[in-house]
């Protein structure tokens, strides 16, 4: 079910709770640098309450007591006075600047790396979330969520959070004194905070609604752009380089109309506060000097008063100038703590041990999987396949085929049922351990934009550079790879981009024969090659899976007939079995068709 939007900032808050869960542990490593960082913040609060008394001092010496005039004859040592009053100014004002210096570098740097470490926990826990996660969510979103919204909150806490914090106690401060120096006048000044609070109020709940709007629309428009950009060869081949365009600017469109309204919401806050505030201190002025010519209060006081009433509406301008990002960053932090409260599915349960080394015996008993609710992947499949058997997995379009096959490198683990691994059940084996001693090799072959030597080894240990050229020979890969500018340390482009689909394909081939695993998984590992690159991955394939076993995923006929059994899926479940010819020839030959 949806979450409900929050309304305005309060009902924010628990959003940035939420996220403070997560933040928590990292907090231990920045406990010295909080703690100097409140120090100099508390510093630069005390330092701001005694900056106009210095000219309080100036200012009563001056005037007459009686009159309000410049006294005719100036005291004795009002030179001194004068002196004494601006070197203090100056070292005030030096020492606020050196703490508000200390406590926003402190303060930066502590967020900076807390937040960095929530990214990095994001980003992990991404890769733990299951395929139903990622096979639902855009690609593009998940990215704005780990680099923009992570951003977002950082330039939040470094430009609003700590001085909106630091204005805040120094409000708290300055209407204590205030409230001691008269408090008939401190009464005008505490009167503006209910209109402020009801106009704020308004304002930011419809600010923090056009907030998750725009930073919904961002990632609808970073999705739209990373499927166009992933997609160039498509888009281009079929010229549809101005529909593209197209649905990009309606995206671009409403991210900025998003943004614009914002900033309109924002301003007009900001504004709204300016004329409170300037009520507020036409009113005190007026009264204030009544109060000096009735002999309540002296000239300095007043002084002292208004630019401790300039100080502390500082804070309410701050408020109203910063509730856009903190609306934004409240948003922000919701999409993150969205992720990070997804529950992982395949994890390790508790006692689970290391897979000793398997001989590659499979079983499935009464095995059910759904990657929707309620909608069955596989139902009630029993399977056993002897170790070192070649099996074939056949059927049509969306029967479960490639389910089977994410069962066993336990890219996803059955609700009923269990699969067995030398007759030790999966899920008493630890995840990584059964991966390693799994060997996918997929229709899509995934390169990362490194060089052809770490896509070989990615997945194997400090692979040395023997062991990546073995695996190559292996695959039939070392003859073009070696024809490479740079040999193995070539740079292939993103996925892999600027290599054929057969180099690919016998770069992951060589990938697969690092790990030197005894199951070894082709889903689809032979469509859409021409003839001659498929012969030559398919003497690839057979060298990969010399003594293993293997389960082939395919619509092939040939590739079953390779095999030494086959199943026929249909609808999640098994319905033949036995020898590839006889199983086809049940099955291709009547009213099913293998796709």
């Amino acid at each position: 079910m949806a979450r409900r939007k929050p309304r305005d900032l309060r009902e924010s808050l628990p959003g940035f709770r939420r996220l403070f869960h997560y933040v928590r542990p990292h907090l231990p490593r920045e406990r010295g640098m909080l703690v100097l960082g409140s120090v100099a913040l508390l510093s630069e609060v005390g330092w701001r309450l005694l900056e106009p008394w210095p000219l309080k001092f100036v200012i009563d010496a001056l005037v007459t007591s009686s009159g309000g005039r410049i006294a005719a004859k100036q005291p004795e040592n009002v030179t001194v006075l004068l002196l004494a009053a601006s070197a203090g100014l100056l070292v005030i004002t030096l020492l606020r600047a050196g703490s508000s210096y200390v406590g926003t570098l402190a303060f930066s740097l502590s967020g900076s790396r807390l937040l960095s470490a929530v990214r990095a926990d994001l980003f992990a826990h991404l890769q733990r979330l299951p395929m139903a996660y990622h096979d639902r969510a855009r690609t593009g979103d998940l990215v704005t969520r780990v680099t923009s919204d992570v951003g977002r909150l950082k330039e939040v806490v470094v430009t609003a959070a700590l001085p909106l914090v630091c204005n805040v106690l120094t409000l708290v401060s300055m209407i204590g004194v205030v409230t001691w120096l008269d408090w008939r006048l401190g009464l005008v000044m505490l009167l503006v905070f209910p209109a402020f609070f009801v106009t704020s109020t308004r304002l930011g709940r419809r600010i923090n609604s056009v907030s998750r709007l725009q930073r919904h629309a961002e990632g609808s428009l970073a999705s739209h752009a990373t499927e166009s950009l992933a997609a160039m060869r498509v888009v281009k081949s079929y010229s549809l380089e101005q529909t593209m365009q197209e649905t990009f600017t309606v995206s671009n469109q409403k991210s900025l109309k998003d943004g614009v309204k914002a900033k309109r919401l924002s301003a007009g806050l900001e504004r709204k506060t300016d004329v409170l505030v300037g009520i507020a201190t036409s009113v005190v002025l007026f009264a204030g000097a009544q109060r000096v010519l009735a002999g309540a209060m002296t000239p300095g006081e007043l002084v002292v008063f208004l630019t401790y009433l300039k100080a502390a509406f500082k804070p309410l301008r701050d408020v109203a100038k910063y509730v856009g990002r903190i609306a934004q960053a409240a948003a922000s932090s919701e999409r993150i703590v969205d992720v990070l409260e997804e529950v992982p599915t395949v994890v390790d349960t508790e006692g689970a041990m290391p897979a000793p080394r398997l001989s590659g015996d499979i079983e499935l008993r009464n095995v059910w999987l759904e990657h929707t609710p309620g909608h069955p992947a596989l139902r009630g499949v029993d399977l056993k396949i002897p170790a070192g058997q070649r099996i074939a997995v056949v059927g049509p379009s969306g029967a479960g085929k490639s389910s089977l096959a994410m069962l066993l490198s336990r890219l996803c683990d059955p609700v009923r049922g269990q699969v067995y691994l030398d007759g030790i059940d999966l899920r008493n084996l630890t995840v990584r351990s059964v991966r390693d001693q799994t060997a996918v090799v997929l229709q899509e072959s995934v390169l990362f934009a490194t060089t052809v030597a770490e896509n070989i080894g990615y997945g194997t240990t400090d692979p040395t550079p023997d062991q990546v050229r073995a695996a190559a020979v292996l695959a039939g890969a070392d003859g073009f790879i070696s024809r490479l500018p740079e040999g193995y340390d070539t740079v292939v482009g993103e996925r892999g981009a600027t290599l054929s689909g057969g180099e690919r394909q016998r770069i992951a081939i060589a990938r697969a024969a690092m790990r030197r695993a005894p199951i070894v998984v082709l889903d689809e590992a032979m469509t859409g090659l021409d003839p001659r690159t498929e012969t030559e991955v398919h003497a690839a394939l057979h060298r990969l899976t010399e003594g293993c076993t293997t389960v082939v995923i395919s619509h092939e006929p040939a590739a079953a007939l390779a095999c030494d059994r086959a199943v026929w899926i249909e609808d999640g479940r098994i319905v033949d079995d036995g020898h590839p010819r006889m199983v086809l020839a049940r099955r291709v030959g009547g009213t099913h068709a293998a796709g």
